[in-house]
């Protein structure tokens, strides 16, 4: 079945149907069309797989994609035209121009906590750029998938874009393919099985991955505003956001305020009884859930820390100085638990920062220009915000993507065109005039061979 669906895949491709500007437009409105008439319907499936309140559902998922779409439809007849670029010297008289093209058949695997965004709004510089393509949506969150299937089933027809449903194996079968390009997210553990399987064939990848995010609170920073900017960016998805707050590093003299404003805003945000609020997703995972609240066990905690596990619900919660070997530091926590580490000089910044991989997103909240340039020419990671969290990711001008371990590539807006398109350098060199330097037997000494390099 995969074998026959990457056959049709390539032959629509190679048909050269979705080179044609106007194709790829046509099939994006239709697309923008039926997401705009579903939009109720797919909140309703996020809210049935995780319970993700409808307003998060919105923002960060269906109007996300609209305006990726819109931005698409703009603007791809311009980023189609040839890049025209002046011509060395030693190719006078010519033309040379980059001319931007499709690679072919993409494989995208999309994950469980944005699983609607996650798969569309690569799709979009996918189709945009030229390529068919082929969607693995998570398995975890099935009811986006379905409504995921009906919608590129109502779009498209299924050489063009087709969705295949399953687990592992079928995600290993999908890998065992030849493709033109493969866009994954997903945990790092499994982006590195993703590029060991494209290497076999040298595909391309894009792999947004994960990390341990710093959030670093310094003496001069507007604590009351820090603490609800990085409560709002910490809980929003139940802190199932690759590029949400894992863990802050306060100043010894501004924690326990800060803790104070964290623990108002939580409660301003989701109510006294949080595990009633209609505002705060659930964990989307059994699997996941246990995680956490193992990494959970002989912590200190200093607010939440409850659960249900027929609801999968763990509420927004505080942990105070854990230890850096314990298992809720090992790694990325990927849920609404945070971990607060107080610090006295900006040598014990570096010394935990440094520590872990290169993040897939920085924050330092500070009003001191010196410090803030200093964190975030210092330390290396795929994006970053200075006095506030996530919406770095809201600018489609700004490529998303990590850097390591947290990824490669970088993707929204243009930069999905330019992910998902070849770069192809061309030269017309005219015939009427033919230059004899270069040919045998060469009559050209050193010397002035050297004098002359300019012109390559």
């Amino acid at each position: 079945m995969i074998d026959q669906l990457v056959h049709d895949q390539n032959a629509f491709f190679a048909s050269q149907q979705t080179k044609d500007v106007r194709f790829r437009k046509k099939y994006l409105k239709k697309l923008r069309e039926v997401i705009t008439e579903q939009e109720d319907a797919i909140c309703e499936a996020l809210y049935a797989d995780f319970k993700k309140p409808k307003f998060e559902s919105m923002a960060t998922e269906t109007q996300f994609v609209l305006a990726e779409l819109n931005h698409a439809i703009k603007n791809i007849g311009e980023w189609s035209e040839p890049i025209h670029v002046s011509s060395s010297l030693s190719n006078f008289p010519s033309r040379d121009w980059i001319q931007p093209e499709p690679y072919g058949t993409v494989l995208i695997i999309a994950p469980w906590n944005y699983p609607f965004q996650l798969v569309i709004a690569p799709l979009i510089g996918a189709l945009s750029a030229g390529n068919t393509a082929v969607l693995k949506p998570s398995e975890f969150s099935p009811n986006t998938s379905k409504i995921i299937v009906e919608i590129i089933q109502k779009v498209f027809p299924p050489e063009y874009v087709t969705v295949v449903e399953g687990g592992v194996d079928v995600s290993t079968a999908l890998l065992a393919q030849k493709w033109d390009y493969i866009f994954f997210t997903g945990s790092t553990q499994v982006g590195k099985i993703v590029y060991k399987s494209a290497a076999v064939q040298l595909t391309p990848v894009t792999l947004e991955l994960s990390g341990k995010n710093p959030c670093v609170v310094d003496e001069t920073a507007k604590i009351p505003l820090a603490a609800k900017r990085i409560a709002w960016g910490k809980f929003m998805n139940a802190g199932q956001t690759c590029i949400a707050p894992d863990y802050i590093l306060v100043h010894a003299s501004k924690k326990e305020v800060l803790v104070n404003e964290l623990k108002k805003h939580i409660t301003s945000f989701y109510g006294e009884d949080l595990e009633s609020s209609k505002d705060f997703a659930r964990i989307a995972t059994t699997k996941h859930y246990n995680e956490l609240k193992q990494k959970l066990e002989g912590q200190n905690i200093l607010f939440g820390g409850s659960f249900n596990d027929t609801d999968r619900f763990i509420a927004p919660t505080l942990v105070n100085e854990p230890k850096l070997d314990s298992e809720l530091m090992g790694g990325e926590i990927f849920g609404p638990i945070l971990p607060i580490i107080s610090y006295e000089n900006e040598s014990e910044i570096h010394e935990i920062v440094s520590k872990y991989d290169k993040p897939l997103a920085f924050y330092v909240f500070s009003q001191n220009k010196k410090i803030q340039e200093k964190l975030m020419h210092q330390y290396s990671f795929g994006g970053g915000t200075i006095n506030d969290t996530v919406v770095h990711i809201s600018n489609k001008r700004l490529p998303f993507g990590g850097v390591g371990s947290s990824g490669i590539g970088g993707y929204h807006g243009k930069h999905s065109f330019e992910l998902f398109s070849h770069h192809k350098s061309i030269v017309k060199h005219a015939t009427w005039l033919d230059v004899p330097l270069r040919y045998a037997p060469y009559k050209i000494s050193d010397y002035i061979l050297r004098k002359i390099k300019y012109l390559f």
